[in-house]
């Protein structure tokens, strides 16, 4: 059900409210109401409020013949308590305050305000538990407290409140006892901590209407009474741990909207939903249903959403689906059905996708989909579907996405495309033909993949003019010809795999300039000549030249392990690094024709030499047993390069020294080591075990250190190789200049490190800690969200986030405490578990690690870098930081006096205090009401004075409602309820 926004719904309820006045003479009201201006701080946003007018002519302000009945204080920057004078306006019947920054416990003062029958005190600092004696306020109808950190159980005493009619209490921290609301109509309470099972007495709430409990953890099997409520018309379960079957009798002829997706529900779908004949929304998703989804539902006259995907649902879909309604999202995939396609699906002309991937569907593609033009996604991939593609398909106006991989689809490339459409997957059919010149006006394609098809002739030169081109896939067909050279235009261009053709000529060398490819596969063609010089430019992180005709000398740049399996088969090439499967490019030394009396001479000194050096060698045998000690350590080592190295491992081991010593931790030593005359260094990490590695923990081992290697960001300590053997491992990073982000920000440290550095550790300004901040969390986002595997650091801390000489900040260590609770090293296990103050709650109970753990940590070091406090300095010895921040918001003590003294100015206490509150919402004591790390970066660049250049106020940085609902990141106050542009379909909820 969609809401109406906040403001017209309040004064539409504030007018609707019957109302009977009591005389209070207007000037009365005008002194109360400016001593309430000045007991809440005079906020700039009733600066109007004076006393040349009519309090009735002020904002926010509305009346009823002539006296003050309702005030709208909300998202009015108020940071104190509730004065208690509010109440002495006698009339006072509506009173909003949603959206400030108030702190302590349920205002009870306003027990005095005895006409009063609505109240808003929703995204607040709110906290405690919901007094038992809120019956007092017995007048009211409508009650929104969501959004806070109200604890506890729900006192029974709101079923007291028998004029109840709507009640939101979602985002709060609630154990739910349900009193005997029968006027309730509207019930919200999703993210409220909820855990249990659904309670039967909800069967009795006759008036309810709209009922949310989504996003809880509530258990159990769904009550079969909330589908016998006669009224009830939009019901959200989703995104909890429900279990059992859907109830199969269904009485609630009057629900438009059912949403029990992300459960644990088994069964089938029930006939009786074919009976709710005014039904929209049917989403079932992400839960372990079975058996066919029944005929009847494809009759449903209104349905508009059907979402089933993710179950094990079989047989065949409802024929008739879409013939009768104006279906708009259709997605039945990652199931089992069978059949075909109903062929009515857009009968009603506003269908925006057809997602039917990971199923046994067979046949030809509807020829009515053809003619859909309100088309935005097709997925059909993984299933049997076969013959050619509806012409209309590929040209519908508005589709983006068009993925029809792993099928047995035949036919040609049509030379018109979609104009917007950006995604374009092929993979694992028939089709043939060339790829039209006409492809040149595919201008917003981002990703083409035709793998493993029937496609013949030359790369047409016309596909590199395609300017956002990121993902080329040709591999598999039988392309012929030579590379077109024009391929600079793909300046987005990040893979390219054009292997197993029949492609031939040179390489092109423009190749090289492509700065942003990642992957480049050229294997099994019939390429010839050099391998370009430009190449070693790249950053690559998969190549692959194989099996071609190749000569010559490779780059340098390729010349070392991460590039073993890159140039097989390719007779003619050559390295200089022996550790490729390659011939040696240097010169051998040439048989000489005859000896000459000059070589004959030579031979005759040489034999004496060897005569005398060998006695020299005997007498001094002794004194050369350290020295073949020492060579024979250097050959145990193995050095696993991941870009080009201006040193061996022999500098390093030789440099291992204490005098080279800068630090040591639970991880290992770290050492300063110049690898030049020039005064460059690297920073080596060195990590031993109290035991070799078994061959399977090692293979692990330089598995996770490869992954580690290829990673390539700015906020990210470039890993450059490892040094391993059998009781030792070298980790060798670039090495930042300010050293880490601790050494800065605490006195002790600071000073503690004045002799043992050059670096002068002073106080490190706002502007620079704040720069630090938006720095790590771009390393920590790109690491959770844009790998193909999120990476989890374990052990996110001040002292693992490094400064180079500009302050940027890169964050070090990335997943070596994975790697070393592999090797389950004793010494290691700080590490592994974090460090105190650091350490997220959730280790004391669970052995499961998420990027939430990291998230918890880095707001830590947002509260360091705020207040200036080390981790561990709470009030006393057993509190931590975080601990501390909690203590002081919880008490309603103002987040000016918390921050940092030395570096608090005027100007830079609205960003100050918005990333302390940042930090305390990272470090909630439950991981689910965390942010996402994208979500922190996100909240800091809105925080930046540099945003589009405009500077925001910490009103509108969002922050404040995120410590009761860690999700609400959007200042839009309606309820997003799904966003289907995620890939993963994941829900994103706002207030």
């Amino acid at each position: 059900m969609s809401e109406l926004p906040f403001l017209l719904l309040s004064i539409l309820v504030l007018l609707s409210l019957p109302f009977k006045v009591i005389s209070q003479d207007v000037n009365a009201e005008k002194t109360i109401l400016l001593n309430l201006k000045q007991q809440l701080g005079n906020p700039s946003s009733i600066q109007s409020w004076n006393s040349s007018s009519s309090p009735c002519e002020w904002p926010d302000v509305y009346c009823v013949e002539g006296t003050v009945t309702g005030l709208y204080l909300g998202n009015k920057n108020i940071t104190r308590t509730i004065p208690a004078s509010v109440c002495d306006l006698k009339n006072l019947t509506y009173l909003s305050l949603y959206w400030n920054n108030i702190p302590g416990g349920f205002p009870k003062l306003l027990y005095n305000c005895t006409k009063l029958e609505e109240l808003d005190l929703s995204q607040n600092y709110f906290v405690g538990p919901i007094p038992d004696d809120i019956d007092r306020l017995s007048s009211l109808r409508y009650l929104y407290l969501q959004g806070n950190n109200f604890t506890g159980n729900i006192p029974p005493q709101i079923g007291s409140l028998t004029e109840l009619r709507t009640l939101f209490l979602h985002q709060n921290q609630f154990n739910v006892q349900f009193g005997q609301l029968k006027k309730l109509r509207f019930l919200w309470m999703k993210l409220a901590n909820l855990i249990g099972e659904i309670p039967e007495s909800l069967s009795n709430l006759a008036s309810l209407e709209h009922l949310d409990l989504a996003g809880n953890d509530l258990e159990g099997k769904i009550p079969g009474g909330l589908f016998l409520l006669k009224n009830l018309t939009n019901l959200y379960l989703f995104k909890n741990k429900l279990s059992g079957e859907i109830p199969q009798r269904v009485e609630t002829l009057n629900l438009v909207e059912i949403d029990l997706a992300m459960n644990h529900l088994n069964g089938s779908i029930t006939e009786d939903f074919g009976k709710l004949k005014k039904l929209q929304l049917l989403s079932l998703f992400e839960n372990h249903l079975s058996g066919e989804v029944p005929a009847s539902i494809g009759l449903l006259p209104e349905l508009r959403a059907f979402k089933v995907f993710t179950n094990n649902l079989s047989g065949v879909l409802p024929p008739k689906m879409g013939l009768y309604s104006t279906l708009e999202e259709f997605d039945v995939s990652t199931n089992q059905f069978s059949g075909r396609l109903p062929e009515n699906l857009c009968a009603g002309g506003v269908l925006q996708g057809v997602v039917a991937f990971e199923n046994n569907l067979s046949g030809q593609v509807p020829q009515s989909l053809g003619n859909c033009s309100s088309l935005r996604t097709v997925q059909l991939y993984s299933n049997n579907f076969s013959g050619e593609i509806p012409a209309g398909i590929w040209t519908a106006f508005n589709m983006t996405y068009l993925m029809l991989s792993e099928n047995s689809f035949s036919g040609g490339l049509p030379s018109k495309l979609a104009w917007n459409l950006s995604r374009l997957e092929l993979n694992n059919n028939r089709f043939s033909g060339p790829i039209p010149p006409g492809v040149s006006s595919w201008v917003n394609l981002v990703v083409f993949e035709a793998s493993n098809n029937l496609f013949s002739g030359e790369i047409p030169v016309e596909i590199t003019s395609l300017p956002h081109l990121s993902n080329l896939l040709l591999d598999g067909n039988q392309f012929s010809g030579q590379l077109p050279s024009t391929i600079p235009s793909w300046k987005s261009l990040t893979s390219l795999n054009l292997s197993r053709n029949g492609l031939s000529g040179q390489i092109p060398r423009e190749i090289g300039s492509l700065r942003d490819l990642r992957y480049l596969d050229l294997s099994q063609n019939h390429f010839s000549g050099e391998i370009p010089p430009e190449f070693g430019q790249l950053k690559l992180i998969v190549l692959n030249l194989s099996s071609n005709n190749l000569s010559g000398k490779i780059p340098d740049q390729f010349d070392n392990l991460a590039y073993d399996n890159s140039f097989l088969e390719n007779y003619k090439l050559c390295a200089v690094n022996p550790i490729l499967n390659l011939p040696n490019c240097h010169t051998k030394l040439r048989d000489s024709e005859k000896f000459s009396s000059k070589i004959l001479s030579l031979i005759l000194v040489l034999t004496v030499t060897i005569f005398l050096v060998t006695i020299i060698v005997t007498l001094f045998m002794v004194r050369d047993c350290p020295r073949r000690e020492q060579k024979r350590d250097l050959a145990s080592w193995k050095l696993t390069s991941f870009q080009r190295l201006d040193f061996t491992e022999a500098n390093i081991l030789a440099s291992l020294t204490e005098n080279n010593l800068i630090g040591s931790g639970g991880s290992g030593k770290v050492y300063r080591i110049a690898i030049n005359r020039a005064g460059d260094f690297v920073a080596v990490k060195r990590i031993w075990s109290n035991e070799e590695m078994d061959h399977k923990l090692e293979k692990e081992f330089l598995a996770e250190v490869q992954i580690l290697g290829t990673i390539r960001h700015a906020n990210i300590v470039k890993l450059m190789c490892c040094i391993s053997s059998e009781k030792s491992k070298l980790l060798v990073y670039e090495y930042m200049e300010n050293h880490s982000l601790d050494r800065w920000l605490h006195g002790k440290k600071r000073s503690s490190s004045m002799g043992a550095s050059s670096v002068r550790h002073s106080v490190l300004d706002w502007p620079t800690r704040f720069q630090i901040a938006i720095g790590a969390a771009r390393g920590l986002c790109y690491m959770h969200h844009d790998c193909s595997t999120p990476i989890v650091h374990r052990d996110v801390k001040s002292s693992n986030i490094l400064l180079d000489s500009e302050f940027k900040a890169r964050i070090a260590d990335f997943g070596l405490a994975k790697i070393l609770a592999k090797q389950g090293e004793a010494h290691t296990m700080s590490a592994v578990a974090g460090s105190f103050g650091y350490i997220a709650p959730e280790y004391a109970y669970t052995a499961k690690v998420n990027e939430k753990i990291d998230v918890y940590s880095f707001g830590v070091v947002l509260l360091e870098l705020a207040t200036g406090r080390e981790p561990n300095s709470g009030d006393d010895e057993d509190t931590s930081l975080a601990e501390w921040a909690w203590q002081q918001f919880g008490q309603g003590k103002p987040v000016f006096n918390c921050l940092d003294q030395e570096i608090k100015e005027p100007c830079f206490l609205q960003e100050m205090t918005a990333v302390f509150n940042l930090g305390l919402v990272c470090t909630h004591s439950s991981p689910s009401n965390r942010p996402s790390m994208k979500d922190v970066l996100e909240i800091l660049r809105r925080c930046s004075p540099d945003n589009n250049g405009e500077k925001r106020t910490v009103s509108e940085f969002d922050i404040v409602p995120l410590l009761g609902n860690v999700t609400c990141l959007s200042s839009n106050r309606r309820s997003n309820r799904l966003s289907d542009d995620d890939d993963d379909g994941s829900l994103v909820y706002s207030v």
